[in-house]
């Protein structure tokens, strides 16, 4: 993995998405360690805060963005090079909910410039999965 240890996960979910998901896929995938998880170990300490995009093309990113890195110091004495967020399976990948997200890019780029590691993917579906194999689904490469 990186260097650096990982002591917060963001998780970005889609704004659209959120109106119909509760979002307990991706937040059990990272405390049983699954799917993207998986690469993170069952005994580090690893705090998950799970936001929303703010809808198209990503309006809140750089706010909260911002505000997590100045929380995570502040309150917790993490760097910002301590911090990765995962661009939840709802924004990046061809799923339930919808194809993925046109501004991907994007938000990755505004990320990126406030010094963020990115990660895509959160929660594997089984039924998206299952299409994906079926090739009604686009693939998804999960180890990226």
């Amino acid at each position: 993995m990186e260097s650096g240890k990982i002591k917060i996960i963001g998780v970005i979910q889609c704004d659209f998405a959120r109106e119909r998901c509760s979002g307990f896929g991706c937040v059990n995938s990272f405390t049983e360690r699954i799917d993207a998880f998986a690469r993170y170990k069952d005994d580090e300490k690893i705090m998950l805060v799970p936001f929303n995009c703010g809808g198209c093309p990503g309006r809140r990113i750089s706010r909260v963005a911002s505000n997590l890195i100045k929380r995570a110091k502040k309150k917790a004495e993490v760097e910002k090079d301590e911090i990765v967020i995962h661009l939840a399976s709802c924004i990046v990948t061809d799923n339930g909910h919808y194809p993925p997200c046109p501004h991907i890019d994007y938000i990755e780029k505004i990320l990126k410039r406030k010094g963020l590691k990115v990660k895509r993917g959160s929660y594997k579906s089984r039924t998206a999965t299952r299409r994906r194999e079926e090739g009604l689904y686009e693939s998804f490469d999960w180890d990226e």
